[in-house]
Protein backbone atom coordinates (compact mmCIF):
# COMPACT_ATOMS: atom_id res chain seq x y z
CA UNK A 1 0.00 0.00 0.00
CA UNK A 2 0.97 3.86 -0.33
CA UNK A 3 1.83 3.46 3.54
CA UNK A 4 5.23 1.78 3.14
CA UNK A 5 8.17 3.73 2.64
CA UNK A 6 12.12 2.81 1.97
CA UNK A 7 12.18 -1.00 0.98
CA UNK A 8 15.45 -3.60 -0.18
CA UNK A 9 14.50 -7.07 0.08
CA UNK A 10 17.28 -9.43 -1.00
CA UNK A 11 17.78 -13.20 -0.61
CA UNK A 12 19.15 -13.25 2.74
CA UNK A 13 18.03 -9.89 4.49
CA UNK A 14 16.24 -6.45 3.83
CA UNK A 15 15.22 -3.41 5.18
CA UNK A 16 11.74 -2.09 5.60
CA UNK A 17 10.31 1.24 7.16
CA UNK A 18 7.05 3.36 6.73
CA UNK A 19 6.44 6.15 4.52
CA UNK A 20 8.69 9.54 5.14
CA UNK A 21 10.59 7.77 7.45
CA UNK A 22 12.34 9.32 9.19
CA UNK A 23 9.75 11.91 9.21
CA UNK A 24 6.05 11.60 10.04
CA UNK A 25 4.05 9.44 8.42
CA UNK A 26 0.93 10.09 6.47
CA UNK A 27 -3.12 9.74 8.25
CA UNK A 28 -4.94 6.84 6.81
CA UNK A 29 -2.23 3.95 4.99
CA UNK A 30 -1.92 0.87 4.79
CA UNK A 31 1.82 -0.61 4.44
CA UNK A 32 1.87 -4.65 4.03
CA UNK A 33 4.72 -6.54 2.68
CA UNK A 34 5.67 -10.25 2.63
CA UNK A 35 9.01 -10.86 3.44
CA UNK A 36 11.10 -14.07 3.18
CA UNK A 37 14.50 -15.97 3.45
CA UNK A 38 15.46 -19.23 1.97
CA UNK A 39 13.72 -22.08 2.63
CA UNK A 40 15.00 -24.40 5.43
CA UNK A 41 15.97 -21.44 7.28
CA UNK A 42 14.07 -19.06 10.05
CA UNK A 43 13.19 -16.02 9.95
CA UNK A 44 14.69 -13.51 12.01
CA UNK A 45 13.61 -9.62 12.62
CA UNK A 46 14.99 -6.17 14.96
CA UNK A 47 12.80 -3.15 15.13
CA UNK A 48 15.12 -0.27 15.27
CA UNK A 49 12.77 2.10 15.99
CA UNK A 50 8.93 2.35 16.32
CA UNK A 51 7.24 5.57 17.14
CA UNK A 52 3.43 4.90 16.91
CA UNK A 53 1.05 7.76 17.41
CA UNK A 54 -1.66 5.42 19.28
CA UNK A 55 -2.23 4.47 22.81
CA UNK A 56 -4.55 1.22 22.60
CA UNK A 57 -3.59 0.50 18.97
CA UNK A 58 -6.67 0.74 17.80
CA UNK A 59 -6.17 2.66 14.55
CA UNK A 60 -2.79 2.71 14.08
CA UNK A 61 -0.20 -0.47 14.63
CA UNK A 62 2.25 -2.63 13.45
CA UNK A 63 1.60 -6.43 13.41
CA UNK A 64 3.78 -9.63 12.29
CA UNK A 65 2.51 -12.66 11.32
CA UNK A 66 3.80 -15.50 10.22
CA UNK A 67 2.14 -19.06 9.45
CA UNK A 68 2.06 -20.26 13.00
CA UNK A 69 2.33 -17.49 15.15
CA UNK A 70 1.24 -13.79 15.10
CA UNK A 71 3.53 -10.63 17.20
CA UNK A 72 1.58 -7.68 18.03
CA UNK A 73 -0.44 -5.26 17.45
CA UNK A 74 2.60 -2.71 18.30
CA UNK A 75 2.36 1.09 18.80
CA UNK A 76 2.22 3.63 21.57
CA UNK A 77 3.16 2.52 25.31
CA UNK A 78 0.86 -0.03 25.50
CA UNK A 79 3.46 -2.75 25.18
CA UNK A 80 7.01 -3.42 25.14
CA UNK A 81 8.48 -3.62 21.27
CA UNK A 82 10.82 -6.87 21.39
CA UNK A 83 14.27 -5.94 20.45
CA UNK A 84 14.44 -9.07 18.27
CA UNK A 85 11.80 -11.74 17.00
CA UNK A 86 12.72 -15.11 15.72
CA UNK A 87 10.08 -17.04 14.03
CA UNK A 88 9.64 -20.61 13.07
CA UNK A 89 9.30 -20.14 9.44
CA UNK A 90 11.25 -18.59 6.70
CA UNK A 91 8.43 -15.63 5.60
CA UNK A 92 5.94 -13.50 7.29
CA UNK A 93 3.64 -10.70 6.61
CA UNK A 94 4.32 -7.35 7.96
CA UNK A 95 1.42 -5.13 8.21
CA UNK A 96 1.47 -1.67 9.25
CA UNK A 97 -1.72 0.51 9.74
CA UNK A 98 -2.26 4.14 10.17
CA UNK A 99 -5.46 6.58 11.28
CA UNK A 100 -5.99 9.90 11.85
CA UNK A 101 -3.02 11.53 13.83
CA UNK A 102 -0.69 14.51 14.31
CA UNK A 103 2.68 13.28 14.71
CA UNK A 104 4.81 9.72 14.88
CA UNK A 105 7.97 8.68 12.76
CA UNK A 106 6.32 5.28 11.71
CA UNK A 107 8.75 2.06 12.11
CA UNK A 108 11.94 0.78 10.75
CA UNK A 109 13.03 -2.89 10.83
CA UNK A 110 15.67 -4.79 8.85
CA UNK A 111 15.32 -8.70 8.86
CA UNK A 112 17.88 -11.84 7.71
CA UNK A 113 18.00 -15.75 8.07
CA UNK A 114 19.06 -17.88 10.98
CA UNK A 115 22.39 -17.63 9.63
CA UNK A 116 22.71 -14.28 10.65
CA UNK A 117 22.16 -14.28 14.50
CA UNK A 118 24.15 -11.29 14.71
CA UNK A 119 21.50 -9.19 12.58
CA UNK A 120 21.99 -5.11 13.54
CA UNK A 121 19.81 -3.22 12.28
CA UNK A 122 20.22 0.32 10.07
CA UNK A 123 20.23 2.96 13.37
CA UNK A 124 22.83 0.63 15.22
CA UNK A 125 26.19 2.73 16.13
CA UNK A 126 29.86 1.56 16.04
CA UNK A 127 30.33 3.22 19.84
CA UNK A 128 27.09 1.11 21.05
CA UNK A 129 29.52 -1.50 21.47
CA UNK A 130 32.32 -1.35 24.29
CA UNK A 131 34.78 -4.27 22.70
CA UNK A 132 37.86 -2.91 20.75
CA UNK A 133 36.97 -6.02 18.22
CA UNK A 134 33.70 -7.22 17.22
CA UNK A 135 31.91 -8.75 13.82
CA UNK A 136 28.39 -8.17 12.54
CA UNK A 137 26.13 -8.81 10.15
CA UNK A 138 24.64 -5.67 8.39
CA UNK A 139 21.11 -5.94 6.57
CA UNK A 140 20.73 -4.53 2.77
CA UNK A 141 19.21 -1.84 2.44
CA UNK A 142 20.81 0.49 4.75
CA UNK A 143 22.58 2.58 2.34
CA UNK A 144 19.69 4.90 1.47
CA UNK A 145 18.50 5.22 5.72
CA UNK A 146 19.04 9.07 6.86
CA UNK A 147 22.47 9.56 8.80
CA UNK A 148 25.46 10.98 8.95
CA UNK A 149 29.18 9.31 7.87
CA UNK A 150 32.11 11.02 9.08
CA UNK A 151 35.75 10.01 7.14
CA UNK A 152 37.21 7.61 4.80
CA UNK A 153 35.04 4.31 4.06
CA UNK A 154 37.33 3.52 1.74
CA UNK A 155 35.17 0.30 0.46
CA UNK A 156 31.32 2.00 1.06
CA UNK A 157 28.13 0.78 2.06
CA UNK A 158 27.17 -2.36 -0.07
CA UNK A 159 23.83 -2.25 -0.83
CA UNK A 160 23.55 -6.24 -0.10
CA UNK A 161 24.41 -6.00 3.34
CA UNK A 162 27.06 -8.75 4.94
CA UNK A 163 29.36 -9.52 7.44
CA UNK A 164 31.63 -6.68 9.28
CA UNK A 165 34.43 -7.01 11.45
CA UNK A 166 35.43 -3.47 13.03
CA UNK A 167 38.27 -2.37 15.31
CA UNK A 168 37.98 0.52 17.53
CA UNK A 169 41.25 2.45 17.69
CA UNK A 170 42.07 5.96 18.90
CA UNK A 171 40.60 8.80 17.15
CA UNK A 172 43.01 11.14 15.26
CA UNK A 173 42.25 15.25 14.69
CA UNK A 174 40.81 15.38 11.32
CA UNK A 175 38.76 12.55 9.05
CA UNK A 176 38.37 13.58 5.40
CA UNK A 177 35.71 12.79 3.56
CA UNK A 178 35.25 11.07 0.60
CA UNK A 179 32.78 9.22 -2.35
CA UNK A 180 32.41 5.35 -2.02
CA UNK A 181 29.43 3.53 -3.65
CA UNK A 182 27.61 6.63 -4.51
CA UNK A 183 27.43 6.98 -0.73
CA UNK A 184 29.23 10.61 0.32
CA UNK A 185 30.93 11.20 3.63
CA UNK A 186 31.68 14.13 5.33
CA UNK A 187 34.55 15.72 6.68
CA UNK A 188 34.82 15.01 10.41
CA UNK A 189 36.66 16.96 13.54
CA UNK A 190 38.62 15.70 16.64
CA UNK A 191 37.01 12.49 18.00
CA UNK A 192 38.09 9.96 21.02
CA UNK A 193 37.52 7.06 18.74
CA UNK A 194 37.64 5.88 14.74
CA UNK A 195 36.48 2.85 13.99
CA UNK A 196 38.23 0.65 10.84
CA UNK A 197 36.53 -1.66 8.74
CA UNK A 198 38.63 -4.78 8.08
CA UNK A 199 39.23 -6.43 4.73
CA UNK A 200 39.93 -9.68 2.92
CA UNK A 201 42.76 -7.98 1.64
CA UNK A 202 42.10 -8.30 -1.68
CA UNK A 203 42.12 -4.97 -2.32
CA UNK A 204 45.02 -3.84 -3.34
CA UNK A 205 46.60 -1.93 -6.24
CA UNK A 206 46.42 -3.72 -9.06
CA UNK A 207 48.38 -0.59 -11.13
CA UNK A 208 51.45 -1.41 -8.91
CA UNK A 209 53.44 -4.13 -8.11
CA UNK A 210 56.10 -3.98 -5.49
CA UNK A 211 56.12 -0.22 -5.65
CA UNK A 212 56.51 0.10 -9.47
CA UNK A 213 54.08 0.61 -11.93
CA UNK A 214 53.18 -2.97 -13.06
CA UNK A 215 53.35 -3.79 -17.08
CA UNK A 216 50.12 -3.72 -17.32
CA UNK A 217 49.31 -2.14 -21.25
CA UNK A 218 46.03 0.09 -21.54
CA UNK A 219 45.49 1.07 -24.74
CA UNK A 220 42.10 3.65 -25.34
CA UNK A 221 39.85 3.61 -28.37
CA UNK A 222 41.40 7.42 -29.08
CA UNK A 223 43.06 10.21 -27.52
CA UNK A 224 43.42 13.87 -27.33
CA UNK A 225 46.49 15.81 -28.41
CA UNK A 226 45.90 19.31 -27.72
CA UNK A 227 48.56 22.09 -28.71
CA UNK A 228 48.27 25.50 -26.36
CA UNK A 229 48.87 28.85 -27.32
CA UNK A 230 52.43 29.03 -27.64
CA UNK A 231 52.60 26.04 -30.28
CA UNK A 232 53.46 23.00 -27.42
CA UNK A 233 51.94 19.57 -28.08
CA UNK A 234 50.33 17.55 -25.27
CA UNK A 235 49.14 14.00 -25.74
CA UNK A 236 46.22 12.88 -22.88
CA UNK A 237 47.14 9.18 -23.91
CA UNK A 238 46.09 5.93 -22.63
CA UNK A 239 49.20 5.53 -20.68
CA UNK A 240 48.84 8.51 -18.41
CA UNK A 241 45.67 7.15 -17.16
CA UNK A 242 47.11 5.72 -13.78
CA UNK A 243 46.02 7.31 -10.92
CA UNK A 244 49.93 7.27 -9.75
CA UNK A 245 51.11 9.05 -12.48
CA UNK A 246 51.30 12.99 -12.38
CA UNK A 247 50.44 15.17 -14.81
CA UNK A 248 47.52 14.58 -17.42
CA UNK A 249 45.13 12.17 -17.94
CA UNK A 250 43.85 10.42 -20.64
CA UNK A 251 40.87 12.27 -22.65
CA UNK A 252 39.34 11.00 -25.64
CA UNK A 253 38.91 12.35 -29.36
CA UNK A 254 35.45 12.29 -29.65
CA UNK A 255 32.67 12.85 -27.00
CA UNK A 256 30.20 9.75 -27.67
CA UNK A 257 30.07 6.64 -25.26
CA UNK A 258 31.51 4.38 -27.41
CA UNK A 259 34.74 5.82 -26.36
CA UNK A 260 36.69 3.42 -24.40
CA UNK A 261 39.73 2.82 -22.14
CA UNK A 262 40.74 -1.26 -22.16
CA UNK A 263 43.49 -2.68 -19.47
CA UNK A 264 45.19 -5.91 -19.81
CA UNK A 265 46.06 -7.09 -16.48
CA UNK A 266 48.86 -9.42 -18.06
CA UNK A 267 46.80 -12.22 -16.38
CA UNK A 268 43.37 -13.36 -14.84
CA UNK A 269 43.08 -11.47 -11.87
CA UNK A 270 40.29 -10.46 -9.15
CA UNK A 271 39.24 -7.08 -9.37
CA UNK A 272 36.90 -6.23 -6.74
CA UNK A 273 36.89 -2.10 -6.98
CA UNK A 274 38.22 0.52 -8.83
CA UNK A 275 39.21 4.62 -8.12
CA UNK A 276 38.50 7.44 -10.71
CA UNK A 277 38.98 10.93 -11.15
CA UNK A 278 39.34 13.95 -13.40
CA UNK A 279 41.80 15.89 -15.53
CA UNK A 280 42.86 16.70 -11.89
CA UNK A 281 43.12 20.08 -9.61
CA UNK A 282 46.31 20.95 -10.88
CA UNK A 283 44.57 21.89 -14.54
CA UNK A 284 42.94 24.94 -14.16
CA UNK A 285 42.34 25.26 -17.21
CA UNK A 286 40.38 21.94 -17.94
CA UNK A 287 37.48 20.96 -15.69
CA UNK A 288 36.55 17.42 -17.25
CA UNK A 289 35.66 14.43 -15.49
CA UNK A 290 33.32 11.26 -16.34
CA UNK A 291 29.90 11.20 -14.53
CA UNK A 292 29.01 7.81 -14.90
CA UNK A 293 30.43 4.50 -16.77
CA UNK A 294 29.87 0.98 -17.09
CA UNK A 295 32.33 -1.81 -17.47
CA UNK A 296 32.88 -4.68 -19.73
CA UNK A 297 35.54 -7.81 -19.04
CA UNK A 298 36.64 -10.52 -21.20
CA UNK A 299 39.60 -13.40 -21.23
CA UNK A 300 41.79 -14.40 -23.15
CA UNK A 301 39.81 -16.04 -26.35
CA UNK A 302 36.29 -14.83 -25.10
CA UNK A 303 33.50 -12.08 -25.99
CA UNK A 304 33.33 -8.70 -23.79
CA UNK A 305 31.07 -9.14 -21.46
CA UNK A 306 28.84 -6.29 -19.25
CA UNK A 307 29.20 -6.15 -15.69
CA UNK A 308 25.58 -7.07 -14.16
CA UNK A 309 24.83 -5.96 -10.23
CA UNK A 310 23.65 -9.04 -8.48
CA UNK A 311 20.74 -7.22 -7.25
CA UNK A 312 19.22 -7.39 -11.47
CA UNK A 313 20.16 -8.14 -14.74
CA UNK A 314 20.49 -4.63 -15.84
CA UNK A 315 23.93 -3.68 -17.08
CA UNK A 316 25.75 -1.61 -13.89
CA UNK A 317 26.02 1.91 -14.45
CA UNK A 318 28.20 2.93 -12.01
CA UNK A 319 29.09 6.49 -10.02
CA UNK A 320 31.47 8.71 -11.25
CA UNK A 321 32.87 11.98 -10.33
CA UNK A 322 31.05 15.20 -9.79
CA UNK A 323 34.47 17.06 -10.14
CA UNK A 324 37.74 16.63 -11.86
CA UNK A 325 39.51 17.01 -8.40
CA UNK A 326 38.09 14.20 -6.10
CA UNK A 327 38.56 10.81 -5.99
CA UNK A 328 35.60 7.96 -5.89
CA UNK A 329 35.63 4.98 -5.61
CA UNK A 330 33.52 1.88 -6.63
CA UNK A 331 33.11 -1.51 -5.34
CA UNK A 332 32.53 -4.34 -7.52
CA UNK A 333 29.98 -6.99 -5.97
CA UNK A 334 30.60 -9.56 -7.02
CA UNK A 335 34.12 -9.02 -8.13
CA UNK A 336 35.39 -9.39 -11.97
CA UNK A 337 37.26 -12.25 -12.56
CA UNK A 338 39.44 -11.58 -15.98
CA UNK A 339 42.29 -10.44 -17.36
CA UNK A 340 41.17 -7.42 -19.75
CA UNK A 341 38.22 -4.56 -18.45
CA UNK A 342 37.11 -1.45 -19.90
CA UNK A 343 35.22 1.45 -18.63
CA UNK A 344 33.15 2.81 -20.77
CA UNK A 345 32.35 6.47 -20.21
CA UNK A 346 28.13 7.11 -20.34
CA UNK A 347 28.25 10.88 -19.10
CA UNK A 348 30.43 13.56 -18.31
CA UNK A 349 31.39 16.94 -18.09
CA UNK A 350 32.72 19.14 -21.00
CA UNK A 351 34.99 16.25 -21.83
CA UNK A 352 36.01 12.26 -21.67
CA UNK A 353 38.74 12.35 -19.22
CA UNK A 354 40.01 9.88 -16.85
CA UNK A 355 42.33 8.65 -14.18
CA UNK A 356 42.05 5.33 -12.72
CA UNK A 357 43.21 2.68 -10.20
CA UNK A 358 42.33 -0.91 -10.54
CA UNK A 359 41.73 -2.68 -6.79
CA UNK A 360 41.97 -6.11 -6.29
CA UNK A 361 44.40 -9.32 -6.11
CA UNK A 362 45.98 -12.21 -7.67
CA UNK A 363 44.29 -15.30 -8.34
CA UNK A 364 45.96 -17.61 -5.76
CA UNK A 365 46.29 -21.21 -6.61
CA UNK A 366 45.85 -22.78 -3.33
CA UNK A 367 46.99 -25.71 -2.55
CA UNK A 368 48.27 -25.86 -5.78
CA UNK A 369 50.22 -29.33 -5.17
CA UNK A 370 46.60 -31.13 -4.13
CA UNK A 371 44.84 -29.72 -6.86
CA UNK A 372 48.42 -31.35 -9.74
CA UNK A 373 47.78 -34.67 -7.86
CA UNK A 374 44.34 -35.07 -7.86
CA UNK A 375 43.48 -33.81 -11.71
CA UNK A 376 46.72 -34.96 -12.93
CA UNK A 377 46.88 -38.43 -14.71
CA UNK A 378 48.83 -40.47 -12.04
CA UNK A 379 51.84 -41.63 -14.78
CA UNK A 380 54.27 -40.75 -12.46
CA UNK A 381 52.61 -40.88 -8.75
CA UNK A 382 54.01 -42.86 -5.86
CA UNK A 383 50.29 -45.30 -5.49
CA UNK A 384 51.22 -48.83 -5.39
CA UNK A 385 48.93 -50.54 -7.12
CA UNK A 386 47.68 -54.19 -5.58
CA UNK A 387 46.70 -56.69 -8.25
CA UNK A 388 43.28 -55.93 -9.65
CA UNK A 389 41.84 -54.39 -5.93
CA UNK A 390 40.81 -50.76 -5.87
CA UNK A 391 42.86 -49.05 -3.39
CA UNK A 392 46.29 -47.39 -3.05
CA UNK A 393 49.24 -47.46 -0.74
CA UNK A 394 51.42 -44.34 -0.73
CA UNK A 395 54.78 -46.05 -0.26
CA UNK A 396 58.15 -43.40 0.07
CA UNK A 397 60.66 -42.37 -2.34
CA UNK A 398 63.17 -45.43 -2.96
CA UNK A 399 67.39 -43.58 -2.82
CA UNK A 400 70.27 -44.85 -5.18
CA UNK A 401 71.19 -47.65 -2.70
CA UNK A 402 67.70 -48.94 -2.19
CA UNK A 403 67.02 -49.06 -5.90
CA UNK A 404 70.34 -51.33 -6.07
CA UNK A 405 69.11 -53.60 -3.45
CA UNK A 406 65.49 -53.67 -4.93
CA UNK A 407 67.32 -54.50 -8.33
CA UNK A 408 69.80 -57.29 -6.90
CA UNK A 409 67.07 -58.47 -4.80
CA UNK A 410 65.12 -58.85 -7.92
CA UNK A 411 67.06 -60.59 -9.89
CA UNK A 412 69.10 -63.22 -7.56
CA UNK A 413 66.28 -64.24 -4.75
CA UNK A 414 63.95 -65.76 -8.37
CA UNK A 415 67.25 -67.44 -9.52
CA UNK A 416 67.98 -68.72 -6.43
CA UNK A 417 64.50 -70.23 -5.62
CA UNK A 418 63.94 -71.86 -9.36
CA UNK A 419 67.93 -73.37 -9.27
CA UNK A 420 66.84 -75.31 -5.61
CA UNK A 421 63.42 -76.32 -6.87
CA UNK A 422 64.81 -77.47 -10.09
CA UNK A 423 67.79 -79.34 -7.74
CA UNK A 424 65.32 -80.17 -5.32
CA UNK A 425 62.76 -81.96 -7.57
CA UNK A 426 65.22 -83.35 -9.61
CA UNK A 427 66.85 -85.23 -7.07
CA UNK A 428 63.51 -86.27 -5.65
CA UNK A 429 62.20 -87.86 -8.50
CA UNK A 430 65.76 -89.66 -9.71
CA UNK A 431 66.07 -90.83 -6.59
CA UNK A 432 62.09 -92.80 -6.91
CA UNK A 433 62.76 -94.07 -9.89
CA UNK A 434 66.19 -96.00 -9.17
CA UNK A 435 64.38 -97.27 -6.00
CA UNK A 436 61.69 -99.05 -8.44
CA UNK A 437 64.73 -100.12 -11.12
CA UNK A 438 66.02 -101.94 -8.36
CA UNK A 439 62.41 -103.47 -7.33
CA UNK A 440 62.31 -104.62 -11.31
CA UNK A 441 59.78 -102.46 -12.32
CA UNK A 442 59.71 -101.54 -16.29
CA UNK A 443 58.85 -97.83 -17.47
CA UNK A 444 58.82 -99.00 -20.93
CA UNK A 445 61.76 -96.93 -22.56
CA UNK A 446 65.11 -97.75 -21.68
CA UNK A 447 66.89 -93.98 -22.99
CA UNK A 448 64.91 -92.92 -20.05
CA UNK A 449 66.84 -94.82 -17.99
CA UNK A 450 69.92 -94.60 -19.58
CA UNK A 451 69.79 -90.88 -19.59
CA UNK A 452 68.94 -90.25 -16.35
CA UNK A 453 65.15 -88.55 -15.24
CA UNK A 454 64.98 -85.17 -16.41
CA UNK A 455 63.36 -85.96 -19.88
CA UNK A 456 60.36 -87.08 -16.82
CA UNK A 457 60.02 -83.51 -15.61
CA UNK A 458 57.33 -81.48 -17.62
CA UNK A 459 57.48 -78.36 -15.19
CA UNK A 460 60.11 -78.06 -12.14
CA UNK A 461 58.58 -74.89 -10.76
CA UNK A 462 54.90 -74.05 -11.78
CA UNK A 463 53.27 -70.53 -10.44
CA UNK A 464 50.24 -70.91 -8.76
CA UNK A 465 49.74 -67.73 -7.99
CA UNK A 466 51.18 -64.37 -8.57
CA UNK A 467 50.78 -60.68 -7.53
CA UNK A 468 52.26 -58.04 -9.52
CA UNK A 469 54.22 -54.96 -7.36
CA UNK A 470 54.37 -51.81 -9.58
CA UNK A 471 56.46 -49.17 -7.80
CA UNK A 472 56.27 -45.82 -9.53
CA UNK A 473 59.11 -42.74 -8.49
CA UNK A 474 58.44 -39.27 -8.75
CA UNK A 475 61.73 -38.59 -10.36
CA UNK A 476 61.18 -37.83 -14.35
CA UNK A 477 64.64 -39.08 -14.71
CA UNK A 478 64.00 -42.69 -13.28
CA UNK A 479 62.43 -45.18 -15.02
CA UNK A 480 59.74 -47.19 -13.08
CA UNK A 481 60.45 -50.53 -12.16
CA UNK A 482 57.98 -54.12 -12.01
CA UNK A 483 58.88 -56.44 -9.98
CA UNK A 484 57.12 -59.91 -9.75
CA UNK A 485 57.08 -61.30 -6.57
CA UNK A 486 56.32 -64.69 -6.90
CA UNK A 487 54.21 -66.51 -4.17
CA UNK A 488 54.22 -70.12 -3.65
CA UNK A 489 51.24 -72.41 -2.98
CA UNK A 490 54.03 -75.23 -1.60
CA UNK A 491 54.65 -74.82 2.71
CA UNK A 492 58.15 -74.84 2.47
CA UNK A 493 58.78 -71.77 0.26
CA UNK A 494 57.54 -68.81 1.73
CA UNK A 495 57.55 -65.01 -0.20
CA UNK A 496 60.87 -62.97 0.16
CA UNK A 497 60.63 -60.10 2.10
CA UNK A 498 61.89 -56.94 0.17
Amino acid sequence: GDGCGHTVMYQDSGTLASKNYPGTYPNYTLCEKKIQVPVGKRLILKIGDLDIESQKCESSYLTIQSSSTSHGPYCGNVMPVPKEIILDSNEATIHFESGSHVSGRGFLLSYASSDHPDLITCLERANHYTKAEYSRYCPAGCRDVAGDISGNIGEGYRDLGGQISVTQQKGISRYEGVVANGVPSHDGSLSDKRFIFTSNGCNKSLSLEEGFLSKSQVTASSYWEETNEFGQLFQWSPDKAWLQVPGLAWASNHSSNREWLEIDLGEKKRITGIKTTGSGSTMLNFNFYVKTFTMNYKNNNSKWRTYKGILSNEEKVFQGNSNSGDIVRNNFIPPIVARYVRIIPQTWNQRIALKLELLGCRIMQANSSFTHSMWQKPSQSTETSLGKEDRTVTEPIPSEETNLGLKLTAIIVPVLIVLCLFLFSGICICAALRKREAKGLSYGLSSAQKSGCWKQIKQPFTRHQSTEFTISYNNEKETPQKLDLVTSDMADYQQPLM
